[in-house]
């Protein structure tokens, strides 16, 4: 008998993608001195997401299911009660766009360490960080890669050295050195946590 699909032929199924993308001349020769192209691409993706979730575990925003949830538009002061039982003073909002306005390159980092405890950050908060922006302000604070190494801090410039500027005076100001390799990964736009006195 002839025709008909054979059993277990083609290409098998699974969740690969194919990829194609431009790099510059330096890192063309880097990746053509590779014996395996995509072997070494793809080990170079894991151990940068590896030194990323050093930070804690990480999500893009892109995973995250829709969340809508009911805002009320009212002055809240802490002082006399006031009611919010009746639903037609509420209207639905989108929680992670208004969190994340860039959702495409946003991720979630669950944090590890108490070295922004000051600045509102504790070890097991969610911190969203925007990638889109990596020249955050003084005000702002960052996740940042230093030699490889990945962390969050404040990034201050002061007489033209760059400092890593912890918020919490148990740990040290990081010195970035001239030789040392140092970018900005993106910067956190909100905290998520429980409430807590």
């Amino acid at each position: 008998m002839r025709g008909g699909k054979r059993e277990g032929a083609g290409r098998p199924k699974g969740d690969s993608k194919l990829y194609t993308f431009r790099v510059g001349g330096d890192v063309a020769a880097v990746i053509d001195a590779q014996p395996s192209k995509t072997e070494f691409i793809v080990s170079s993706i894991k151990k940068a997401l590896r030194g990323v979730e050093s930070l804690g575990e990480v999500s893009p925003v892109s995973s995250v299911g829709d969340l809508t949830l009911p805002f009320f538009d009212i002055n809240l002061v802490a002082g006399f009660p006031i009611p919010l039982d009746n639903d037609e003073l509420s209207q639905d909002i989108e929680l992670l766009k208004m969190l994340c306005p860039h959702p495409e390159s946003s991720y979630l980092i669950r944090v590890k360490g108490e070295s922004m405890v000051d600045a509102g950050v504790r070890s097991g908060d969610i911190v969203i960080v925007d990638k889109s922006n990596r020249n955050p302000s003084e005000h702002e604070m960052a996740v940042c890669e230093l030699n490889g190494e990945y962390t969050l801090k404040q990034v201050v410039e002061r007489e033209g050295t760059m400092f890593l500027v912890p918020a919490n005076n148990s740990f040290p100001e990081i010195e970035v050195k001239p030789a040392d390799t140092f970018s900005v990964w993106g910067t956190v736009t909100y905290i998520i946590h429980k409430a807590r006195l």
